[in-house]
């Protein structure tokens, strides 16, 4: 059935005349489809001069998001808030509906994440094992050798990983010379092997995110963990202005930026609000955005603290989504506790990367052969390297300069 302009209502009602199939009912101004059933559900066909009703402003945000084309960093918290506070099945399906239009449903990029350096870190953040100011039972040990991660980078990409990812646990890169060189040194071989390489090392300032991008690294992690109103209430030995000004120093040095933020911190929903407002209104939207579940450590002060409810989780990946499309959100901490199912309810959400593989930094993982059985059952898919942001702009990098080589040799040739 052909339909002019105007809104849509669904009306259903007994009806008690007598039609034919194809035929039509007019009930008032409206005239309607029949279907030789006795309820008919159907779509009043309306005239086009028959005026759209007025989106309300939170409508309107919605709306705007998702018919969105490209990514913008001009958000508000009160724009953010609209989507965040959408009926969850609604949000949900516009978030798939706006991931579908940026991403590929059923590409997954799996990372694995390595600890080259454990504990002894001074920060006091409230729910990490690896600070030296809580009993956890965890032992500081020294960074790891080049040879042992470059191993553990071939495992990872022989299961399928296309990222690998180190971390080491201390507050910054002062003082650290020949561990940069190292670290530089693994980058290296990570990238050699044809995989993406991130590492995240506290605070770096400019001249060392310089070291790193002509190392090769692909991104660099440092999340701002929540919004800028909580944070003191779980940090304070970093302010949430020195994390951004590490992220900028990532950014300018032309690093991919990798951050995000942990959910069940004692937050509210205002401050998925803000940590999503934070990250989308940077000077520009971030490769991949991390969402991690805290999983409760005892002997840190957030060692007692109860999991969050899933539905916030799935909230602030749809929300996410819909703010960043373009950015890869990763499901980090806290994806083994949940079941196959609500991983999924994540994914078709917008979530389309896992940290996959034997352990992530001191907490539990999932595995490979883990990921692998479920990917084959839902029919998802490890995501390839020329699918990620840093994969489509190595290859527009590789036409470019296959572009300018032609180009130069033909100059000669005349």
């Amino acid at each position: 059935m052909a339909m002019s302009g105007g809104s849509v209502k669904q009306i259903s009602f007994v009806c008690r005349q007598r039609v034919t199939p194809n035929s039509y009912l007019r009930i008032g101004g409206l005239q309607l489809a029949s279907r030789a059933f006795s309820t008919v559900q159907d779509a009043p066909i309306l005239s086009a001069s028959t005026p759209h009703p007025p989106l309300s402003s939170a409508s309107a945000t919605f709306q705007n998001a998702l018919h969105a084309t490209s990514p913008r960093t001009t958000w508000t918290r009160e724009e953010i808030a609209k989507v965040y506070n959408t009926p969850l099945m609604e949000l949900s399906f516009a978030a798939a509906t706006v991931h579908r239009r940026f991403h590929n449903p059923a590409a997954i990029q799996m990372c694995t994440l390595m600890n080259i350096k454990t504990g002894g870190c001074s920060e006091d953040c409230s729910y990490c094992a690896q600070s030296s100011r809580y009993n956890t039972g965890l032992k500081a040990s020294k960074m790891v050798t080049v040879e042992s991660v470059l191993d553990a980078a071939r495992i990872a990409k022989e299961n399928g990983s296309s990222r690998f990812c180190m971390g080491a646990a201390w507050r910054d890169m002062r003082g650290r010379k020949t561990n940069l060189r190292n670290i530089k040194e693994m980058v290296k071989g990570v990238r050699a092997m044809g995989m993406e390489a991130c590492v995240t090392l506290g605070m770096i300032d400019a001249e060392q995110a310089k070291e790193l991008k002509d190392a090769g690294l692909t991104a660099y992690n440092h999340n701002v963990d929540t919004s800028r109103e909580h944070y003191p209430s779980v940090i304070t030995t970093r302010s949430y202005d020195e994390r951004l000004a590490t992220i900028n120093n990532v950014r300018e040095a032309g690093i991919n930026v990798c951050t995000g933020g942990i959910l069940g911190l004692g937050e509210k929903a205002k401050d998925h609000v803000g940590l999503i407002h934070t990250v989308a209104t940077l000077p520009s939207h971030p490769e991949s955005f991390p969402v991690n579940a805290l999983v409760p450590i005892k002997g840190t002060p957030l060692g007692e603290s109860k999991a969050i409810s899933f539905d916030a989780i799935v909230r602030t990946i749809a929300t996410a989504r819909l703010v960043l499309p373009a950015t890869i959100i990763r499901l980090a901490a806290g994806r083994n506790t949940m079941t196959e199912e609500k991983q999924m309810l994540c994914f078709i959400a917008g979530a389309n990367a896992v940290f996959t593989g034997e352990k992530m930094l001191t907490t539990a993982c999932n595995g490979w052969d883990e990921d692998r059985e479920m990917f084959d059952r839902w029919g998802l898919r490890p995501m390839e390297s020329h699918e990620t942001l840093q994969g489509q702009q190595t290859l527009k990098e590789t036409k470019e300069f296959i572009s300018d080589e032609v180009q130069q040799s033909a100059a000669s040739a005349v």
